[in-house]
């Protein structure tokens, strides 16, 4: 890497890099590299699994009256692809990130490889750093995003923002359905997968009937930012809302 790219990265994630190696690697995707060993996937694979230790970690000490299911429901905003993305188009990681020819004309590269970016400096910063450095990384820049979802009724409400998206966007309603059930009758958890249409979207464990859809509607929400690289429209006058101030 270029000496101001190296500077400008260590900049922008406030830490100073010994194996500037990880550093190159974690700002490489797939298809800018001589193969996949050589990108950032791997390093995203680590630093998605640092970034929930972190989080939960974080949460449970914050919010000590907050029962799992809730807590569970605040993580899953947290750590989402769209909020790793919005942290990667905020801090403006995306521009660092070298891709191949193919997609290096895009105006905005997908949700799916910004949020990939962040996961992958998280693990970097470990890696090179210890867990502190790369603890102090994800709650400056996840800090906002863990307060505005545990005090925001909207992470309880992700049916509601499913159903406006699908009948604005895809002119039709969610449809939940239980795909399976374990424990025993006094402490039964479920597993739910929200369909629209016929396409049928990551299904999610809840401690009741309610808690699984909701975090079902959430996976859908995920996947659908992914394939239209489009939050809901109420997500959307949010982040304008956020850049404004």
């Amino acid at each position: 890497m270029a000496p101001d790219v190296v500077e400008r990265a260590e900049k922008t994630l406030g830490y100073q890099f010994r194996d500037q190696q990880l550093l190159s690697s974690a700002l490489t995707h797939a298809s800018a590299s001589d193969g996949r060993l050589a990108s950032n996937e791997r390093l995203e694979f680590l630093g998605d699994a640092i970034l929930d230790l972190v989080v939960c970690e974080e949460l449970y000490k914050t919010y000590p009256k907050y029962l799992e299911g809730e807590l569970t429901k605040v993580k899953s905003v947290v750590v989402s692809r769209r909020t790793c993305a919005r942290v990667a188009r905020r801090l403006d990681l995306t521009s660092l990130l070298r891709v191949g020819k193919g997609m290096a004309g895009r105006e905005q590269l997908p949700g799916s490889l910004a949020a990939a970016v962040v996961e992958s400096c998280i693990a970097a910063i470990y890696l090179d750093g210890g867990i502190e450095p790369a603890r102090r990384f994800i709650l400056e820049t996840m800090g906002p995003h863990m307060d505005k979802a545990a005090n925001s009724h909207h992470h309880n409400n992700y049916k509601s923002q499913l159903q406006q998206y699908a009948q604005r966007h895809m002119n039709a309603t969610p449809a939940y359905e239980i795909l399976d059930e374990q424990g025993p009758d006094h402490s039964k958890c479920f597993e739910v997968a929200v369909s629209i249409r016929s396409r049928r979207f990551p299904s999610a464990w809840g401690r009741n009937k309610k808690d699984a859809e909701q975090l079902a509607a959430l996976r859908a929400l995920e996947d659908l930012e992914l394939q239209f690289d489009e939050p809901p429209e109420e997500d959307r006058h949010d982040e304008e809302r956020q850049e404004e101030e």
